[in-house]
């Protein structure tokens, strides 16, 4: 890893390793809720958790599922492990979850939003309402869950660490709600750094932005589309969770998004071939929708 040397809230890391490591005791017992949790990476973020010791509360749509990862994450070392099914397209659940969270841990120390809702790879078709409904998924109850959990965060000098996505950085093909709310979350959060720290407040807020992860739904989504290597997931997770217990503002996975990012800006025309470049578009074969979580 390298690590420019500005004052902390300017700092920002290379993946494939940290100046900075989290250890077994900073989140050995640390009160964890997870989002997203019963697949991919959020699934490997419960897992990698578990074993360091932490106490967790996972949720994602699908209670079945949430019950089994459950069962491996204490049988991996987690101190305890539970679960709440919940739509985060209701405001409701949103916030329900976090209040299940704080009262069944006794607190927060790392509020982990990783969860997004399924949405087409194609060409955008003009579906406002889709839009709409993927902004109240990936974004809005982001804010919502951050709102209800601060007041706890505060208490613990915790951590948000919020999951986000190089097309939140850089505009692509084929994934505009997707990228519409992953824009959203980079401005909310980057803002929101910003005024905690002029608060005053010891809580970290590190924004994680990600490439293409082998996840089933990813992999099953950019189908025929993408020429681009996918990195593991869990790969992918443990890096998140070393950098929001580093609490390093923002982190990079895998190493091509930090470049990607650093560069989008100086050679405008080089950039949009490339990204270009990378997918393979075929009116023909990429006419129908492939859906995923």
């Amino acid at each position: 890893m390298t690590t420019l040397k500005l004052p902390k809230r300017f700092a920002f890391c290379v993946p494939y390793g940290s100046d900075v490591h989290p250890t077994i005791e900073s989140l050995k017992g640390a009160r964890v809720l997870v989002t997203g949790a019963s697949t991919g990476i959020g699934e490997q973020l419960a897992y990698h958790y578990a074993r360091l010791g932490a106490q967790l509360v996972i949720t994602a749509r699908r209670g079945n599922v949430l019950e089994q990862v459950v069962s491996k994450c204490l049988e991996i070392g987690a101190q305890r492990a539970l679960f709440i099914p919940a739509d985060m397209a209701s405001p409701s659940d949103a916030e329900s979850v976090v209040q299940y969270a704080i009262e069944k841990l006794g607190g927060l120390d790392y509020l982990v939003l990783n969860h997004i809702g399924p949405s087409p790879y194609r060409m955008w078709d003009g579906d406002v309402e889709h839009t709409r409904w993927l902004l109240e998924v990936n974004f809005l109850s982001y804010v919502q869950m951050t709102q209800k959990a601060l007041p706890a965060l505060e208490k613990s000098n915790g951590s948000i660490v919020v999951v986000s996505s190089l097309l939140g950085k850089m505009c692509g093909p084929f994934a505009l709600p997707y990228a519409a709310t992953k824009f959203a979350l980079n401005g909310f959060f980057g803002g929101l750094q910003h005024e905690l720290a002029m608060q005053k407040s010891n809580v970290s807020i590190t924004i994680c932005i990600l490439g293409l992860i082998d996840t089933d739904s990813a992999m099953e989504k950019i189908k025929g589309y993408i020429n681009m290597t996918a990195y593991p997931a869990h790969e992918a997770a443990w890096h998140i969770i070393e950098a929001g217990a580093s609490r390093q503002p923002e982190t990079f996975y895998p190493w091509y998004t930090f470049y990607a990012c650093l560069f989008r800006d100086w050679f405008p025309y080089l950039r949009d071939q490339a990204i270009q470049n990378s997918y393979t578009y075929n009116p023909q074969v990429n006419k129908e929708p492939v859906t995923g979580s």
